[in-house]
């Protein structure tokens, strides 16, 4: 009997003792987590460009838990690259290849094309920027952790977000007005000669209504061309 007493009264010490050293050991694991997660952050995301590094199988073993929360970065950014890659840069390639006015008619059905893709642009950015938004406002960070990822969403979301916002308008306006000087020579047919990198008319009514149309051209390059730098700047 006093064997069984001895027994039961240091069994319970012993396992809460071993209780204690393995919750120890869990929350120093997610600390190691943590500070991983956050040299990243500060050291490749904060110093990265455009395209933000996909995890490594040994990161993620790294960043644990915490995986997740650059998952929504990564996510953001990878669909903002997207809207650049498919609706902004083609623009900026068809922009590019327009140095005589018959380039205005062999562009403009690339740039009708991308003047149509900026309107569901527009929409997929406020989508993924809503979502990105609200995948944020459910992390649960800590005060180390907080304000680090806080400057790594500044810099992947919310500066790049704010920038594209001119951007896709002025990029619908200028296609549109390049569009309309394409088709207006088309329209003109066999009327219209091309000497010299310029361009005739056999009226001066026509020579007039393809002054109006290229007129606000050089304002509306400029903006565009402003607001395309802007928004490369923000995503390096």
């Amino acid at each position: 009997m006093a064997t069984g007493k001895s027994c039961s009264r240091w069994f319970a010490p012993i396992a809460a003792l071993l209780m204690v050293v393995s919750l120890s050991g869990c929350f120093d694991k997610e600390g190691d987590q943590r500070k991983a997660f956050i040299d990243f952050l500060q050291n490749t995301v904060m110093r990265s460009g455009e395209r933000l590094p996909t995890l490594t199988a040994d990161q993620k073993k790294q960043f644990g838990p915490f995986v997740s929360d650059y998952a929504i970065l990564y996510g953001y950014s990878q669909q903002l690259n997207q809207a650049m890659d498919a609706g902004i840069r083609p623009v900026v390639e068809s922009v590019n290849a327009i140095r005589v006015p018959q380039d205005y008619m062999t562009q403009r059905d690339a740039l009708r094309q991308a003047n149509g893709s900026l309107n569901v642009l527009s929409q997929q950015l406020q989508s993924a920027k809503m979502q990105a938004d609200s995948s944020r406002s459910a992390l649960k960070q800590n005060e180390e952790l907080k304000p680090v990822y806080d400057k790594a969403w500044d810099k992947v979301v919310t500066a790049p977000a704010n920038a594209m916002q001119p951007l896709i308008p002025a990029a619908q306006t200028f296609t549109q007005q390049l569009v309309q000087v394409g088709d207006f020579i088309a329209q003109q047919g066999t009327q219209v000669s091309f000497v010299a990198n310029g361009i005739q008319f056999p009226t001066s009514e026509q020579a007039s209504q393809y002054n109006a149309l290229i007129g606000p051209l050089a304002e509306q390059h400029r903006a565009f061309t402003q607001a395309y730098t802007t928004a490369t700047n923000a995503m390096q």
